[in-house]
């Protein structure tokens, strides 16, 4: 029997909304991703250039620490990652969050929140990323409702 994990970065709420849902819909466990210094409101002010966030961002290289880590990755077949869209992509920790596991023999689709972005540039720089492992499209997930989430689910075969 196949199991899946729904990991996600969340720092407002509405991308961990939207990973529970998803969770309930697949029927898999759930994992947030936390950055071992957690972020202040400061840090995430995208108007500010030397906010944290926005200094993160300008470093294609840098990584964010992650505090804790999934104890069983290998048990999971599937795993849904889940993020807000910052500056068009994915938040740099969830790059962190990639560079820590061995995904080989894994699905991976990702899922993100955004309030005027799509996910369409996130998701291939993020293919780019983790090339020759299974991939499957992602999608903006903060405007779906639970059935249309559980819809795309069945859509994906998982």
């Amino acid at each position: 029997m196949s199991k899946t994990l729904v990991a996600y970065f969340s720092c407002s709420g509405v991308t961990e909304d939207a990973a529970k849902r998803l969770a309930a819909a697949a029927n898999a466990d759930l994992y947030k991703i936390e950055p071992k210094t957690p972020y202040t409101d400061a840090d995430l002010d995208w108007n500010d250039r030397n906010s944290r966030s926005s200094v993160e961002m300008r470093d294609f290289a840098f990584r964010p620490e992650i505090a804790g880590g999934v104890h069983n990755m290998a048990s999971y077949d599937t795993v849904f990652i889940g993020f807000p869209i910052w500056w068009y992509v994915a938040p740099n920790i969830i790059k962190t969050f990639l560079e820590s596991y061995d995904f080989t023999g894994k699905t991976l689709v990702c899922f993100a929140t955004s309030g005027s972005t799509g996910i369409e540039k996130a998701d291939a720089v993020l293919h780019a990323f983790i090339k020759g492992l299974k991939w499957k499209t992602g999608k903006l997930l903060n405007a779906m409702s639970d059935a249309d989430i559980k819809d795309w689910v069945k859509e994906l075969g998982l």
